[in-house]
Parts: C-alpha cells; sequence; structure tokens
C-alpha cells in the first residue's frame, strides 16, 4: 500500500478511537468536532450530523454528509471510495456501507489489487438496521432499505427495498402517491 494511504488510514483509526470512546455530552459538539475532523471539513459544514458509537471508517475523508444525518450504534463506512449522503438520511443500527470490493480472479486477488465504488444515499433516505449496501449503488431520494438488505443494485427515488423470506429484493416504485408497483429481483 502507498505510504500517503497507510498514513490516512493511522489517521483515520487514531480520530476513531478518540471518537468511539468519547462521552455523550448534551450538544454533541465535541463528537461533530471530531467527525469534522475526520470527514476533513469545516464543522460548520455538519450541522446536525449526530452518528451513535461505534463507527468504523478506513479513511474517512471520502465521506460526504448533508445536514441532518443521524446513524444508529455501529456504522461501517469503507471509504475507499466516495460515499455521499444526502440530507435528512437516517440509519439503523449496524448499518454497513462498502464501496470497497475485490475481484473474483484469485490471481488477482493475491497480487493485492482492490477496487472500490462509489456509494450515493440520496435526500429522505432511511436505512433499517443491519443493511449492507454494497459498491456502486445508488439510492435515489426517499429509498426505504428494510432491515437486513443487502442491496447490490440501485435504486430510483421512493423505492422500498425488502430482504424477503426467500432471499429475494423487491422494491416498492411510487409511481404517484397512493399508486405503486411491487417488483421483485432475484439475486
Amino acid at each position: 500500500m502507498q505510504p500517503e494511504l497507510v498514513e490516512a488510514r493511522q489517521r483515520a483509526r487514531e480520530i476513531m478511537y478518540r471518537y468511539n470512546t468519547s462521552p455523550p455530552t448534551r450538544d454533541g459538539r465535541e463528537r461533530r468536532e471530531m467527525l469534522a475532523e475526520l470527514f476533513c471539513v469545516p464543522v460548520e459544514s455538519i450541522p446536525n450530523v449526530y452518528i451513535e458509537p461505534p463507527l468504523y471508517v478506513d479513511f474517512g475523508s471520502n465521506i460526504k454528509v448533508a445536514s441532518d444525518f443521524y446513524a444508529n450504534y455501529n456504522t461501517t463506512i469503507l471509504d475507499c471510495a466516495t460515499v455521499t449522503i444526502g440530507k435528512r438520511v437516517l440509519f439503523g443500527p449496524s448499518v454497513s456501507l462498502y464501496p470497497a470490493t475485490h475481484g473474483i480472479s484469485v490471481k488477482e486477488r493475491q497480487s493485492g489489487l482492490e477496487r472500490a465504488n462509489e456509494i450515493t444515499i440520496g435526500d429522505d433516505c432511511w436505512i433499517g438496521g443491519g443493511a449492507n449496501i454494497q459498491a456502486g449503488v445508488t439510492l435515489g431520494q426517499g429509498c426505504t432499505v428494510g432491515a437486513g438488505a443487502v442491496v447490490t443494485k440501485s435504486f430510483p427515488d421512493w423505492s422500498v427495498c425488502l430482504r424477503l423470506a426467500h432471499w429475494m429484493c423487491a422494491y416498492c416504485d411510487f409511481v404517484a402517491p397512493g399508486v405503486s408497483s411491487l417488483v421483485t429481483l432475484h439475486d
């Protein structure tokens, strides 16, 4: 790994340690300051951003968070590529975002080659507890991802993605208020 990447990961781990062991405060200012340091942005640019510890990231600097974001406990964001989180987004506990991926070729993995594709979560999305968002996924505005879903494909605005008992992913495309169509996708 390149020395600057090693240094960037170490920097993130030191900030994560401080963040994950910090005491709660009523206004959350101290934790927001640490998040701003982790994300390499001014604290004023992340108003109303609350992430319950523990939080796990690779670098932190590739995470772009808009305002009014809340993540419950145990969020993991492996930000080897840019992760963009829109306004008024909510995460349940143990949500994981995985832009990092590896090839299926053993020789490729042995060579140390890693891949990463961006993840984008639109405004007003709700990601249920234990959901897993994979590399290259874009969730449009107002999407809901059910608890435990593994999302490997992008979904348009106002979709609902669920993990069903038969291990399918379904989404409900809201065509108009009160009118929707349900589509099931087999993995």
